[in-house]
């Protein structure tokens, strides 16, 4: 059990990488806030779980939210000491520059940066009480690479929440803090399909992935939980890429 006596917030948890990672962490041995904007959703999750999973309902740009799962969190289980902040959206009309309207780009990163935000905000304070705690935030590969199909605003936002990755990282070392952020590769998920949506734009993807297919939510789930777990004890600061090799074999060596 390799999250025995840990207390889990995961943000997101109704579908996908989080609904995943909330069945992974509970038969690991930790107790789990599934937190999703979507109740139903967290309910479906936390009744198919073997373990421990309580269910918060949560807009993740909204402050008073974020600050309520978290406080909801120590409430019910009296510590966090992982926090998940894998919440995001890939708005179907975000296009490229000339296209994407301002409004896809503020939901985008109302959702996938200042979600990320104002759950370090507020799961911070509280991995201090705990004595110390393992954050992950979701990016993407994309926040390396870029996206052969246009996604500007998803692109930049989780740039953006990989650059606030490694700074909470290093400001908070040395609180027994740490701070890394998943890189899935592309996803047989929901999320990227609805972009994917012809043989012809699978095809344009799968070409540049070594493994010859995309990765599945169960396999970032396992990701996720080394870095919520002691195995990863000296790791911090990370862009922890779980992508069948895009990365190894696109991006070239500084």
């Amino acid at each position: 059990m390799r999250l025995d006596g840990k207390v889990a917030l995961i943000t997101g948890a109704g579908s996908g990488i989080g609904r995943e990672s909330t069945l992974l962490f509970a038969a690991e041995g930790a107790r789990v806030l599934a937190v999703d904007v979507n109740e139903d959703a967290a309910r479906a999750t936390a009744a198919d779980a073997e373990g421990e999973v309580s269910v918060f309902r949560a807009d993740v740009s909204s402050d008073a939210d974020c600050r309520g799962m978290v406080e909801a969190c120590e409430e019910r289980f009296g510590r966090l000491d992982v926090m998940f902040n894998n919440a995001g959206i890939s708005h179907p009309a975000d296009d490229d520059a000339v296209t994407t309207t301002e409004e896809i780009w503020d939901v985008t990163f109302d959702i996938n940066v200042k979600g990320v935000f104002l759950g370090c905000k507020y799961g911070i304070p509280a991995m201090r009480r705990a004595g110390g705690g393992s954050i992950i935030n979701t990016a993407s590969f994309v926040a390396i690479l870029g996206a052969a199909t246009p996604q500007l605003a998803y692109t930049a936002s989780k740039g953006a929440v990989l650059a606030m990755t490694r700074e909470l990282a290093v400001v908070h070392a040395l609180e027994n803090i740490r701070v890394n952020a998943l890189c899935p590769g592309p996803l047989n998920t929901p999320l990227l399909m609805q972009y994917l949506d012809t043989p012809e734009k699978k095809r344009r993807r799968l070409v540049h992935l070594p493994m010859g297919r995309f990765g599945e939510a169960h396999e970032m789930a396992k990701g996720a939980l080394f870095l919520a777990s002691d195995d990863a004890s000296f790791v911090t600061g990370t862009e922890f890429m779980v992508d069948g090799g895009l990365t190894a074999a696109y991006v070239t060596p500084e």
